[in-house]
């Protein structure tokens, strides 16, 4: 995988230093389901608001299952499509917006949902695959072709694979796959005791 380095103000955990958002996935390597597991687990065991676990996650495995891959993958926006018809595992991550224990509505699904893709991200990252979240999908069209019930809501889709090679990168992607990590500074984001 492609290292690209980042500039940080304190030392953080090299898996979060080296996870990073590509869109060049190596079509002929598959994703095992012993690696999806691993991944699934780490979302497992994110935090949640009581516990109540909101996130639901349609993993689609191309090797494993075509069908549901293309379904998925006819979801997605047409900006989107290009870069991750390579992708050999699409994940629609959804958010219960009730609690399971009450019914009351979840205003934390999508927060803990977030939390939930994120350790997957990392896990995935330890086990030296890249992954790719994105907004740019039809939550209408995930709703109708995998019959998701109407209080789940999907917001967002992940992509999970194996980097190309630097030498296979396509000319489109290749300014974007090779272009240096940026963030604000830390005073744009991040408050001490007061706003701004």
């Amino acid at each position: 995988m492609i290292k690209k380095s980042i500039d940080t103000k304190a030392p953080i955990n090299d898996i979060i230093a080296s996870r990073w958002s590509g869109v060049a996935y190596d079509s002929e390597k598959t994703v095992s389901q012993e690696q999806l597991l691993s991944i699934m687990e780490a979302g497992r065991w994110a935090p949640s608001c009581f516990g109540d676990q909101p996130w639901r996650f349609i993993v689609c495995n191309k090797s494993e299952n075509t069908e549901a891959w293309q379904n998925l993958y006819d979801c997605l926006a047409e900006g989107n499509q290009p870069w991750c018809a390579n992708a050999p595992v699409l994940i629609a991550a959804c958010h219960d917006t009730q609690f399971s224990l009450n019914d009351k509505p979840n205003p934390w699904g999508a927060y803990d949902t977030g939390a939930a893709s994120v350790s997957m991200c990392l896990q995935a990252t330890d086990l030296g695959l890249m992954t790719h979240q994105m907004a740019g999908f039809s939550a209408d069209l995930i709703q109708e072709k995998f019959s998701v019930p109407e209080r789940y809501l999907p917001i967002a889709v992940m992509t999970i694979g194996y980097q190309d090679s630097e030498e296979n990168i396509p000319d489109a992607f290749n300014e974007r796959e090779l272009a240096p990590r940026k963030r604000n500074p830390l005073g744009e984001n991040f408050f001490m005791g007061k706003w701004g």
